[in-house]
């Protein structure tokens, strides 16, 4: 299955509490830190749903 990557690259700060769970759902925590995930369909739903928070990079 293919891979994505998920890089945090915006502040968590001022977001509400589903998007800050989400985010710490993903793996990330810091700016700049990132995760390898599998490209299901539910790991999609998070990524759209912080879309405006992270960057996608195919692996």
């Amino acid at each position: 299955m293919a891979k994505i990557k998920v890089t945090l690259v915006r502040s968590t700060n001022d977001q509400i509490k589903s998007v800050k769970a989400t985010v710490a759902a993903l793996g990330l925590k810091k700016i700049r830190s990132f995760n390898i995930l599998e490209d299901t369909p539910a790991n999609m739903g998070q990524v759209k749903k912080v879309a405006h928070l992270v960057k996608v990079e195919s692996v």
